[in-house]
């Protein structure tokens, strides 16, 4: 008979052998299907985290997980010395797919954007013709992009860049929502290359953006020959009501990044999609991965992709998400507690009156917990409610009924 180990031991292990770089909820997580997850005690949860968006099309989707253990079983790793029997497949798949022509592929969201900086910079070099060393990159305040020293360097999070420099040069920082200071900032400068945007900020609490906002942006881009790219990492693959959170108001980025559910939680997969005039610039030897690209990766991508069309879950999100915000602006009119839901499809964040109490969107979570529904806070007073986009109508209403019940035990 197997010995199951508590609760309380596995996060004793990982709080004395693990760096502390996270702040988990007391939960200990086992097993996943769909939109739930059971704990090592058995008890299950309704997931409205979604591993930040990485498993849109629910835990361990059937389809995802059999591509998995057939091309495991087959051939995992060849690096790119040589060709591999699957790569070639995807790559015409997510061009397609997308509406590009090229693809450059890699594991994580933070490699994909990191990808995408220096594509932009070497493109604005060659094919712009900026002087060398002069690129500069327009970024958003709010942004969050990922933690390699370089994404960190143009962060306004202290928590993300204190004690991590120098930092790396070339980046000129401006407020979110807002076209005058892009304007601005095009107007002043001759030596940009491109503009990195979040269609909406995640990590900042779902936050979205004025309607026709990131469409002038664009445009101000294209007028100036500089480079739309789209961090779709999270807001991408369906999450927001559109396959892609861009698609709302009509744009194709010259540069997007996507990651995350982009295997549906079930292997590090992201992509730099773009078309052949700006990714041409790269040549081999000078960019990379040993992973990227890899014949499992590849497998898991397509069937990934192919899940979001099979069980329209782009229209679903959409639809749930209408469900979802109406509900919970009607609850806010008479809560003390809960200020104003925010988001687009199945990506929002309600805001938390935490005026009394600094913690008290922490401990909404752990009573969420409770009642089985698991929600994680950010910034403080903002809790994200992002569920697998496989969720249905019934079990969304019984999970706003849990919300609504547990915050008001806080009123």
């Amino acid at each position: 008979m197997e010995l199951k180990v508590s609760a309380s031991h596995l996060m004793e292990l990982e709080n004395k052998y693990g760096a502390h770089n996270y702040h988990p909820l007391p939960v200990v997580l086992e097993k996943g299907e769909g939109v739930f997850v059971w704990d090592v005690e058995g008890k299950k949860y309704y997931d409205f985290l979604s591993a930040y968006s990485a498993v849109n099309q629910g835990h361990c989707h059937p389809k995802i997980i059999n591509t998995l253990i057939q091309q495991a079983q087959k051939l995992t790793l060849t690096s790119r010395a040589f060709y591999n029997s699957n790569l070639g497949i995807y790559e015409e798949f997510i061009t397609q797919y997308f509406g590009y022509e090229k693809i450059l592929p890699m594991n994580t969201g933070a490699e994909a954007v990191e990808t995408a900086l220096k594509l932009c910079r070497k493109w604005g070099y060659e094919k712009k013709g900026l002087p060398e060393n002069q690129a500069q990159i327009v970024v958003c305040e709010g942004n969050f992009h990922g933690r390699t020293t370089t994404i960190v360097s143009f962060s306004v999070d202290s928590d993300a860049y204190t004690n991590y420099g120098p930092f790396t040069p070339g980046f000129i920082k401006i407020p979110y929502n807002n076209v005058q200071a892009l304007k601005e900032v095009l107007d002043e400068n001759p030596n940009i290359a491109g503009f990195l945007v979040e269609p909406i900020q995640g990590e900042a609490g779902a936050y979205v953006p004025d309607e026709g906002y990131l469409k002038t942006c664009y445009d101000l881009c294209k007028a100036r020959n500089v480079l739309f790219i789209a961090d779709e990492v999270q807001t991408g693959i369906a999450r927001t009501g559109k396959l892609l959170a861009c698609d709302y108001e009509g744009i194709h980025p010259d540069i997007l990044i996507l990651g995350k559910a982009l295997s549906g939680g079930a292997y590090p997969v992201s992509a730099v999609l773009s078309d052949a005039e700006i990714m041409n610039v790269i040549k081999p030897g000078q960019h990379g991965s040993t992973f990227g690209g890899n014949p499992l990766a590849a497998a898991i991508a397509v069937s990934a992709l192919e899940v979001v069309n099979e069980e329209e879950l782009a229209e679903k999100a959409y639809q749930l998400g209408i469900v979802f915000r109406e509900e919970l602006s009607g609850f806010c009119k008479t809560s003390k507690v809960a200020e104003y839901v925010r988001g687009k499809g199945l990506l929002n964040a309600l805001v938390i009156n935490n005026s009394s109490y600094k913690d008290l969107a922490w401990e909404i979570c752990l009573k969420l917990k409770d009642n089985g529904l698991l929600a994680k806070p950010t910034h403080t007073n903002i809790i994200r409610f992002a569920p697998p986009l496989v969720i249905t109508e019934v079990q969304l209403r019984e999970c706003l009924e849990i919300i609504k019940t547990t915050i008001q035990n806080f009123e």
